[in-house]
């Protein structure tokens, strides 16, 4: 059974996320997306809030898991017996950082593999900052999360 680990701090989770999401489970036999924290940013969401929007979108999915990551990712994936890590790439900005973590990650784990994965072209510009961003300022945002994350973003926005 061929495991991959998508991780990432969906926060919140995007159209673009949900493609890479969609796209990975029908090429791995179980696809596990791990919320984490990103300690260089301020979360709009709690992780569980974060973990209970992605299980409401891929409920469809008979092999996809959504759990807590806390930790190193390559432990994570090496518990949850994942030969492979997917990460989503928008543009050629997004390499930089995610190869030198893939090149981190290989000097842990060097039985670990990363699968560098581009978004539909169609989110290629999005990302959960911006989507935070175009509701702060009133903008419309449920072409590019869900709808019951577009609520929960309109209203954490609109208590501040």
């Amino acid at each position: 059974m061929r495991t991959a680990v998508y991780p990432g701090s969906f926060d919140p989770v995007t159209y673009g996320h949900l493609d890479v999401i969609k796209r990975s489970a029908a090429i791995f036999d179980k696809l596990i997306v791990a919320v984490s924290i990103n300690a260089q940013k301020k979360p709009m969401f709690t992780l569980e809030e974060r973990v209970e929007f992605i299980k409401e979108e891929v409920k469809g999915y008979n092999n996809v898991e959504v759990h807590l990551l806390d930790g190193l990712l390559v432990e994570y994936a090496k518990k949850g017996n994942a030969s492979v890590i997917i990460k989503g790439l928008r543009a050629v900005s997004d390499f930089e950082y995610e190869f030198q973590m893939a090149q981190m990650n290989k000097k842990i784990c060097p039985d670990i593999e990363t699968l560098f994965m581009m978004t539909g072209q169609e989110y290629s510009y999005l990302s959960s900052s911006i989507v935070k961003e175009v509701a702060r300022f009133g903008g419309k945002i449920d072409s590019l999360v869900p709808e019951r994350v577009a609520k929960a973003v309109i209203e954490k926005v609109n208590l501040k």
